[in-house]
């Protein structure tokens, strides 16, 4: 399969699962919505939740509802399910054509939302205690494209410093764990409260990656290059790869061989196709 930049660009704003960078957009601030948009981010995400003051709620759904009704590719936040807002959130998104991420995932809120929102391509938002607890079992559900970490809520529930403590990397663990043995694609890792730093940007985002996540929330438009840059291969992981799949395609090789004094079989070949992927090489 011939994956080139345009139609990997395509995969990533048609469905969550091949999203890199998810943009928040207060649900309250319609003169925002096409600004990020036009961000480069993968997908956005209108924000029904934390960035949408109790006296806003309302009036953000009723411009959600207007501006996705229009024909926009996006996802939607809604309210735990644990809140007098989700209901109203689930019935003011129900007919509209987005993907729905729910705050405060865990078992029990994801398995309601699927029930309500069948058609709907569902990103947990794992923040929580038991969220992190429960990722196995979500990640099998139906509905379910996507874990997302939300470190912030989850650091705050634990009393630490997300910046610093090995829970928040805990939890980056349960949730690759998690999605590899459910089949869904490499986790969504949390903000960067930082907008314009680009080390700290590019910092978090290595660190995830060691984890196997493969995308990021942002909070600002203008860390939405910065993301993408950090998140491409190395010159040489790119290197590497080429020359795994060009071994690999060789007739002349068998199924197991070596190159540079390593030996390349399936597991090496696919995480090889898996970086040229990720830097929109056709393969």
């Amino acid at each position: 399969m011939t994956v080139d930049g345009e139609r990997a660009s395509d995969m990533r704003l048609s469905n969550p699962a091949h999203a890199r960078t998810l943009l928040f957009v207060p649900g309250d601030r319609p003169e925002r919505f096409d600004k990020a948009a036009a961000s480069g981010a993968d997908i956005v995400v209108l924000d029904l939740e934390d960035a949408v003051g109790v006296g806003a709620k309302t009036a953000a759904r009723a411009n959600v509802v207007e501006y996705v009704s229009g024909g926009v590719a996006a996802s939607v936040r809604i309210n735990a399910a644990t809140t007098a807002e989700f209901e109203q959130d689930v019935s003011a998104i129900s007919a509209l054509a987005c993907g729905v991420m729910l705050a405060k995932a865990d078992e029990s809120s994801i398995e309601r939302l699927a029930c309500l929102l069948p058609d709907h391509r569902i990103i947990a938002l794992i923040e929580t205690a038991q969220g992190v607890l429960d990722a196995a079992a979500v990640a099998r559900m139906p509905g379910v494209a996507r874990l997302a970490l939300g470190t912030i809520d989850l650091a705050a529930e634990l009393r630490v410093d997300p910046d610093r403590s090995m829970l928040l990397d805990r939890a980056r663990a349960d949730l690759a764990f998690a999605s590899a043995a459910g089949g869904l694609p490499g986790p969504i890792d949390g903000v960067t409260t930082a907008i314009d730093d680009i080390a700290a940007i590019t910092r978090d985002v290595e660190r995830a990656s060691d984890f196997g996540f493969t995308g990021k929330l942002c909070i600002h438009p203008r860390q939405i290059s910065s993301t993408h840059l950090a998140m491409r291969p190395t010159p040489e992981e790119t290197l590497w790869a080429r020359a795994i799949v060009a071994a690999v395609d060789d007739p002349a090789n068998g199924s197991v061989f070596s190159v540079n004094g390593s030996m390349v079989d399936k597991p090496v070949a696919d995480r090889a196709r898996s970086v040229l992927r990720r830097a929109d090489i056709p393969i």
